[in-house]
This record gives C-alpha cells, structure tokens and sequence, in this order.
C-alpha cells in the first residue's frame, strides 16, 4: 500500500560555495526519496539554502557586494550542484526572498503558546559560526570548538526568548520513546543527555542593529529580527504552504505517514530540541524521525576553508561523472558516522567497484546475451531467484535503517555473485542460453536496485534491456565507467 513521504535536507547558508559534505547530504536524501518513489508512494522531497544569517551578510560585506546580490549568486550555485547531482528534489526554497517562508516564520511566532516567547535584557557569548550564543563551559580558549579562527562576540542587548524549560520533561519522553526517532542510536543518546542535563531558556530575537537590518522582523516589533534559526526551521512546513494552511501541509505534514528530517552531526540540537519544542509550542505535529549523518575529513584532516582543503562537488562530478561521485559519497562513509575524503580513496573505489565490477559485469552479460540474441523466459534455479530476493531484502532493511553504504553492499555483493556465476559456468564457450539469461536477469535486478542509488547509469542498463512477453532481447551499450 503506498504511503505519504515527505524528506528534507538542512537548508545550508550560503556564506561560501557549497563543499562536498553538501552533496553528501544532498545525495544521501535523493536515495531515500527516490527508493520511495519506486515503491510506489507520493513523495515530496524539499531542499534548499538558508539565507537570512549574519555570516552571510559578513561574507557580502567581504566580498564587496550588496548582501541581496550576494545570496542570490550563491543559492544559484547550490541550484547548480543540486541538478549537477540529478537530485530529484520537489522543491528548492530560498529563505530571504520567498513570501512564504517569511508568512510561515510569522505564523510560527505567533502560533506559539502564551508566555512561552517574552522580552528580557541579556549578555553572552555568541558564535557568529554557529548561529548560537555559547556558555563559557563550551568555549576552547575562549574560543568556539567548530570555529577556532573566529572571535566570540560578547552581547548585551534586550532580545525576545522562548521558554525552553518549559518542554524538558516532554522533549525528554518523545525522545526516549521514539515518538520522533533519531537515527544513529548514538545521536539519539547525546540528545538525550543534552536534554537531561537541563534545558535553558534562549534567545530568538536580534536587535535590528546587530542583524544589520537583515532577516525576518518579529512580528509587532521593528527593532527586533527574528534569530536566523527560527525561520530556517520553519522552512520545512513554510514551503509546504503552512502560512495559507494549504493543501501540501495537510498532505505532507499534518497527515503524512512519515516524515524525515536528514541533517548533519552539528546542528542535531537545533532540530531534536528547539525545533520539536516550537512545534509543540504552536500545537503542531512533529516529523517521524530526524536521520543524522556525519562529516567527511579530508586526508585524514577536518575540512576547513582556513586550511584550503575545501573539495569543490561539482569539480569532482565534471572529472569522474555523477553516479561516479555518488557512489564514493554513498559507500565511502556510512550513513550516521565520518568518513574521509581523498582522490586516491575515490580512483581506488571507482576503479575497483566501478570499472571492474558494475562495469565489466554489464558489459560482459550484454556481450553474451547480444552473442546468442533473442532469449524467451527460462525457468531459474532456486539459488539464484533466493540470491536475488536476499538481496532485495537486504537492500530494503539497510535503506529503513539508513544505513545506504550497507544496502550498497548487498548490491556489490550480487554483483560478485554474478560473475562468479557466469566464470564457473562459461557461457562464452558453451552459448548455454540458460546461463546467459540468468545473468543477465542478476543484472537486471541489480540495475533495479541501483535506480536510487546511481540513477543514471541504472537507467542505461535497463534501457538496453528489453524483458517483455517472455523474450528477453539486449543491446551492448558504451562503457559505464572506462578506467582511470
């Protein structure tokens, strides 16, 4: 039976271009929504770039050019690497020039509950990295651990706060009981301990000053702008028409049968914390699951732009190719945790599972079945029909679980499983007809699995494979993936 599903990557600011841990997460989500295209349900797959912080009016500022010029170059880019990557997103939303979300973001504040936003005088520490004033217990020397190469700002203004405290005890149980389920269990954990620990009211509002008269303004307050992480949160019902109550929020939020949110490691608190406690402030339901995947190294070290060793996504794709890029973003890393990005690593992968195994096996079974031509429906062993189906299951398991590098290793597990097959059987001595079809049926369900993974190279495989009425017929098509 097909079911509503609706995914949402992070929103990423547009302070710099996009890296590689983007298309990461760009990618990891366009598998999970296309599998659920394949199974049939009605998708709606959001993305898009958040636009309204101080660091990108920073970067302007730098930069030399107005901040309106500046976030519309980059969200292009972004827009660039999304179709560079054949993300198969509904939506793109842009956080500081669309109506819907600055509705959306308004409607939030004032749909939360009575008392739980009030106006208090404050001083902190703030993180412009971040996003997020710090307390003193969480700074390195005085400094931001994710930002060491950035002061701490030091503020004392009169800003609006939301009760934190008031939802502790709530967040805590909907946590623990997987009313909204955080996957890997370990973030999970941390959450849980960040909430035990004691949760304190924050700040949501910026002076107009400080903000730099950018953003959202508070509703009924001109001196003050909405903090950045309010109405990037609210993107995610924003877009959905949420402000007009339309028919996309009661479809894909208030009566979908799950709804994921997918975000890296360091902005979890934003979402299993502040965002649920907004969502139940203002009386409205909260998403299925939050998946949290980790961070890409590069060489062993934290990518940095301090460092310059930043990789650049769509130079990666216009050397190797998409499903190329994909796959290593796919399988180098598993799917909660880190991984290490090097162009050694990525030719190893590319060549050894790429060329020589989904590769050489494509061009070996179109080779052999164009060889004996037309093949009519053979009745398969068992042992093959159960390798299939394990497959399809683990594949099925691995994705639920989000665990992608897993499902591709099933994948890659049938793949060798076909070419051992086909060299214990030897079909380009024999021409046997029965082994050949059956070959050529394992490549056949390999593509099909692949469909969420490397979409395009899955659809040159089944394009040159026409199964119909009983009669197999194939065409051999270019190499998949020459070697480098």
């Amino acid at each position: 039976m097909s079911k509503k599903y609706y995914i949402s990557t992070s929103i990423p600011y547009v302070n710099a271009a996009p890296h590689i841990g983007h298309a990461l997460e760009f990618v990891q989500a366009d598998v999970l929504a296309r599998y659920h295209r394949e199974k049939g349900d009605d998708v709606f797959f959001l993305t898009g770039t958040d636009e309204n912080a101080l660091k990108n009016v920073q970067a302007a500022e730098k930069a030399g050019v107005t901040t309106e010029k500046w976030v519309e170059e980059q969200a292009e880019i972004f827009k660039k690497l999304v179709k560079a990557l054949s993300i198969s997103n509904d939506d793109f939303i842009r956080t500081s020039v669309e109506n819907r979300l600055k509705m959306g973001a308004e409607k939030l504040w004032l749909s939360c509950k009575d008392g739980d936003i009030y106006k208090k005088q404050y001083s902190g520490l703030y993180c412009v990295g971040c996003e997020e004033f710090k307390t003193a217990k969480e700074l390195v020397d005085e400094h931001c651990p994710d930002h060491l190469n950035q002061e701490i700002q030091k503020i004392s203004e009169e800003n609006y706060f939301f009760k934190l405290s008031n939802y502790q005890k709530q967040l805590e149980e909907i946590i623990e009981s997987d009313q909204v389920k955080i996957i890997p269990e370990t973030r999970k954990n941390e959450i849980l301990s960040f909430i035990k620990s004691g949760l304190e009211d924050f700040s949501v509002s910026r002076s107009i000053e400080r903000a730099k008269n950018w953003g959202i303004k508070v509703p009924k307050d001109e001196t003050q702008i909405m903090y950045v992480w309010i109405d990037a949160l609210s993107n995610y019902i924003s877009a959905l028409d949420y402000a007009e109550n339309g028919e996309k929020f009661q479809k894909y939020w208030l009566n979908v049968d799950e709804s994921n949110h997918l975000i890296g490691k360091n902005i979890i608190r934003f979402h299993a914390v502040y965002w649920l406690a907004f969502l139940l402030s203002a009386g409205i339901r909260l998403p299925s699951k939050i998946l949290v995947h980790g961070f890409f190294n590069i060489n062993g070290q934290k990518m940095s732009k301090s460092i310059g060793n930043v990789v650049d996504p769509l130079e990666v794709i216009t050397k190797y190719g998409v499903d190329a890029t994909r796959y290593f973003l796919l399988s180098e890393i598993p799917s909660g945790e880190d991984g290490d990005f090097s162009f050694e690593k990525f030719e190893a992968r590319y060549n050894g599972n790429l060329a020589n195994g989904l590769g050489n096996y494509t061009a070996r079974v179109l080779t052999l079945a164009e060889k004996v031509g037309v093949l009519e429906e053979i009745k398969k062993e068992s042992y093959i029909s159960n390798a299939v189906e394990e497959t399809i299951n683990s594949v099925e398991d691995s994705i639920i679980s989000f665990k992608l590098h897993e499902a591709l290793f099933a994948i890659w597990k049938l793949i060798t499983f076909g070419d051992k097959y086909i060299n214990e059987h030897k079909p380009w001595e024999t021409n046997d007809k029965t082994v050949i079809y059956n070959a050529t049926y394992i490549l056949e369900n390999v593509a099909k699995l692949l469909k969420s993974f490397l979409p395009d190279s899955a659809n040159k495989i089944l394009d040159a494979i026409d199964n119909t009425n009983g009669k197999l017929v194939t065409k051999k098509i270019a190499p998949l993936f020459p070697r480098i």
